[in-house]
């Protein structure tokens, strides 16, 4: 019998740690958020699901689900496109491959609150070289666009502080940073593709390169994909970095850009509301375990032979 609980003393540490880094802070956060507690408060009464009830009835609330989901439907499928697209254009290179894996790679190395400030100054109305570059081309064949003709009679917009256009700013800078990152997942699983499928596949009447890549290629990255697709939807839903480059002192023009992570840091942090701040943060982790646990149903039906 002693023999078969050695075992415990050498995992407990780690079941020790994941219980006090992992485990314990979500509990607290769930107890907070049925609290109205702030820091700096002796007390505090609990108040049941009311936390829940406001983040879900009230208008700000509506416009951070609004914002975080545009977000994630944008930025995901296009950043997992471009990645693919980037990845296969790079594999089927036979020169200067590891020169344009650099190139894409640069922006996911960069820190993202420089490139925040770059972005700024490009997307100015006046110095910007986005406005300039687009003013440009005014007078041209470009101005068969009906938006364009009309941004050429009316002004280009204010990027940044237009709340039609702010959170697709943020989603293209999203896009911008993230494809590359999916480039490099996808090239990892091109190396898993055997050589002989392809040639079984020729052989048996596969000769375009779209046929291949239909019957041979994106069958194999089903995994890879899933993976893809999970990693890029947590990081979308994470994101904070951008937002709060751009507009420290609020969620964007009009709360356009009040996506969930900012939420929780100025309802928590900055407001010292740390009964919402919690709440959302107990939203936000329902939406990462089901991704998850997606992901992990997914792999399981073995999506590569799907």
């Amino acid at each position: 019998m002693a023999g078969r609980s050695v075992h415990i003393w050498f995992v407990a540490p780690a079941i020790t740690l994941m219980c006090l880094i992992l485990l314990l802070p979500i509990l607290v956060a769930a107890v907070l958020s049925f609290t109205d507690y702030s820091l700096g408060n002796t007390s505090a009464e609990w108040v049941g699901f009311e936390n829940y009830e406001k983040v879900f009835t009230r208008t700000t609330y509506e416009k951070m689900f609004t914002a975080t989901f545009t977000y994630v439907f944008v930025v995901v499928p296009a950043s997992v496109g471009l990645g693919l697209a980037a990845a296969l254009a790079i594999n089927s290179l036979t020169r200067f491959g590891d020169i344009y894996k650099t190139i894409y790679f640069l922006p996911v190395m960069a820190a993202l609150l420089a490139m925040a400030i770059v972005w700024e100054f490009a997307l100015h109305p006046t110095v910007g070289i986005v406005n300039k570059t687009l003013v440009k081309g005014c007078g041209s064949w470009l101005e068969v666009w009906g938006w364009y003709a009309y941004q050429c009679a009316n002004g280009f917009p204010l990027w940044l502080t237009d709340k039609n256009y702010a959170i697709w700013v943020v989603a293209f800078i999203g896009i911008w940073q993230g494809f590359g990152f999916n480039m490099v997942l996808y090239l990892a699983g091109l190396t898993g593709v055997p050589r002989e499928l392809y040639q079984a596949a020729e052989m048996d009447g596969a000769r375009s390169a779209w046929e291949r890549f239909r019957l041979v290629t994106w069958p194999m990255l089903g995994p890879t994909t899933v993976f893809v697709v999970t990693i890029s939807c947590i990081r979308s839903f994470q994101v904070f970095d951008t937002v709060e480059a751009f507009y420290p002192q609020g969620g964007g023009p009009g709360k356009s850009v009040f996506v969930m992570m900012f939420a929780i840091y100025e309802k928590a942090i900055q407001q010292n509301l740390m009964g919402i701040g919690a709440a959302i943060t107990v939203i936000f982790m329902s939406f990462v375990m089901g991704l998850t646990m997606l992901q992990r149903w997914l792999v399981e039906r073995r999506v590569h032979y799907s």
